[in-house]
C-alpha cells in the first residue's frame, strides 16, 4: 500500500491553533501521529510501512478508543511497577483522581489514607480538596445533619444554599424555582464551574456582605430542539452516550442545561437526545481541522479528535508548567531521563494537555489511542489519554521502550516520530533528521 509523501516538516511548522485555538505550533510525531489513508497528491510518495496502516485502520474503526478512568487496574505486575515516588505530607486533588489511584500512585495503602482524611469508601472528592498522606488518623467527629434543602440560610436580603453531595447548579436552580443563568449571574459561576459539598450557593436576588458584586452573565446558548431520551447505564460517559447517538458532545451538553463535561452522571438519570448531527448555534466550526500540512484525516479519526477536543476544552487540566512537572517526576518514577522526557513534551506539544491533532494524537505527549493501547501494555494497566498523569505515562513508556529496544539514541527519537518498523526498513527521511535534532537540543536545554 502507497501514499503521497508528506511534506517535509520544519521545525518551525505552521499553527494548528490558526484553525483551532489550543494547538501549539509544533511537531507531530508518526508514531504518535498516525499517516491519514487519504492525502493531497504530493510528489516523491512514501510507503508507509504495513504496523503504522493497521494502527491507522484500527483507529478508524474503533472511534471512541480512549480508555476509560475508571478501567485502571487494581495493581501494577511488579515487573512493571515504577520506582514509588517519595509521600508529599499531603495532595491536593486534581480532575479524574480518586483515593485509590492517589494511593497507588504514591505507593501507600487505600485504607490508611481514607482512615487520615475521616473518610468512607463512598465520600466524594473534588479538585482542589486537599488530602493527607502522612500522619495520624484522627477520631472521625460526629457527622453533623446535612443541610436541609427546604430551609436555606440568608445572609443580608440573599438567600443561601449550601451544597450537599450529588447536587448540580441546574437541580438547585430547579429545586428553588429560579432560572439557571440567574444562579450563574448571583454566584459568578458559569457551565463550567465545579460546585463541592458544604459550600455556599446564592439561590434568590440581593446582597450578600462578603460576596463580591457577580458579573453580568453571558448569554445562555440556544437551546436544541430534543428527539429523544435515553436512561444512563453503568459504565457510559456522557463522550460514549453522544458517539452512540451520532450526535456532538457538544450538542449533548447544550441539549440537557444542567450537564457540563465536569458533571457526575449515574445509573438510572435520563438525558435528552438532540437531532443526529445538530450544533449549538453558532457552533458550525470544528474545533479541530480534518487537514494539516496538505493531509486530508478520516472523518471517523476528525470526529473522534473533535470530541477529545471538546472534553478537555471543558475539563480543568495542569497549566504547562505543571505539566512540565508532571512529565519530569513521571519519567524519574519509570528510570528515563527527564530531559529526555521533557524534551519530547515540548516538542510535541508545548506541555499543552488541551492539544488534540487531527489525527486523533492526545495531550501532551500527542498520542493516538491505539499508541496509547500499547502503552497500557507496557506498564500493565488501562491509561487514559485524557488524564494529564496517564497521558504522560503513555508518552514516557514508549519512549523507554524505543530506548531499549533500538540501536541507539538517534534511533529511538526517530521511532517517536517516524514509527520503529519504518525507521528500520526505510532509514530516517530527512524531516526525521531534523526532528532527532530538535529533540537533542531541546534536552540540552533541559539537561
Amino acid at each position: 500500500m502507497t501514499t503521497p509523501r508528506s511534506p517535509k516538516r520544519t521545525m518551525s511548522m505552521p499553527v494548528i491553533a490558526a484553525t483551532t485555538a489550543a494547538l501549539p505550533a509544533v511537531v507531530l510525531s508518526s508514531l504518535a501521529l498516525a499517516q491519514p489513508s487519504m492525502a493531497t497528491p504530493a510528489p516523491q510518495p512514501r510507503k508507509i510501512p504495513a504496523t503504522l496502516a493497521a494502527a491507522m485502520k484500527a483507529q478508524a474503526v474503533n472511534v471512541g478508543s480512549v480508555i476509560p478512568a475508571q478501567a485502571v487496574a487494581s495493581t501494577i505486575p511488579a515487573a512493571l511497577r515504577p520506582m514509588a515516588p517519595s509521600v508529599p505530607d499531603s495532595y491536593t486533588i486534581v480532575r479524574g483522581d480518586t483515593i485509590s489511584a492517589i494511593a497507588r500512585r504514591f505507593n501507600v495503602d487505600t485504607t490508611a489514607v481514607l482512615q487520615l482524611n475521616n473518610l468512607s469508601a463512598t465520600t466524594l472528592i473534588y479538585p482542589g480538596q486537599t488530602i493527607k498522606l502522612k500522619g495520624t488518623a484522627t477520631a472521625a467527629p460526629a457527622k453533623p445533619a446535612p443541610p436541609a434543602p427546604s430551609a436555606p440560610s440568608t445572609q443580608g436580603s440573599a438567600t443561601v444554599y449550601t451544597v450537599v453531595a450529588g447536587d448540580t447548579l441546574g437541580a438547585i436552580a430547579a429545586k428553588h424555582g429560579v432560572p439557571l443563568s440567574s444562579i450563574f449571574s448571583w454566584n459568578g459561576l458559569n457551565r463550567s464551574s465545579i460546585i463541592y459539598p458544604g459550600q455556599k450557593i446564592k439561590v434568590s436576588g440581593g446582597s450578600a456582605p462578603s460576596a463580591p458584586a457577580a458579573p453580568a452573565p453571558a448569554p445562555a446558548p440556544a437551546p436544541l430542539a430534543g428527539t429523544g431520551s435515553y436512561t444512563i447505564k453503568a459504565g457510559d460517559t456522557l463522550s460514549s452516550i453522544a458517539s452512540r447517538h451520532g450526535v456532538s458532545l457538544a450538542a449533548l451538553m447544550a441539549a440537557n442545561n444542567n450537564v457540563t463535561a465536569t458533571t457526575v452522571i449515574y445509573p438510572g438519570q435520563k438525558l435528552t437526545i438532540p437531532g443526529a448531527g445538530l450544533q449549538p448555534a453558532g457552533d458550525t466550526k470544528p474545533l479541530v481541522p480534518s487537514t494539516f500540512l496538505g493531509f486530508t484525516y478520516p472523518p471517523a479519526v476528525v470526529s473522534s479528535a473533535n470530541e477529545n477536543k471538546a472534553l478537555l476544552n471543558a475539563s480543568p487540566v495542569p497549566s504547562r508548567a505543571e505539566m512540565k512537572s508532571i512529565v519530569a517526576d513521571t519519567a524519574r518514577r519509570m528510570g528515563v531521563s527527564p530531559s529526555l522526557a521533557l524534551a519530547f513534551a515540548e516538542q510535541e506539544s508545548g506541555f499543552d494537555q488541551r492539544a488534540v491533532s487531527p489525527a486523533n494524537a492526545i495531550g501532551t505527549m500527542q498520542v493516538i489511542p491505539s499508541s496509547g493501547q500499547w502503552a497500557s501494555d507496557l506498564v500493565g494497566r488501562k491509561l487514559n489519554l485524557l488524564d494529564p498523569y496517564d497521558n504522560a505515562t503513555a508518552g514516557v513508556a514508549i519512549i523507554r521502550t524505543l530506548i531499549a529496544t533500538s540501536k541507539d539514541l538517534d534511533t529511538a527519537i526517530a521511532g517517536y516520530y517516524q514509527g520503529q518498523y519504518s525507521v528500520s526498513k526505510y532509514g530516517m527521511y530527512d524531516d526525521t533528521k531534523r526532528y532527532v535534532e530538535s529533540i537533542k537540543a531541546r534536552q540540552r536545554t533541559f539537561g
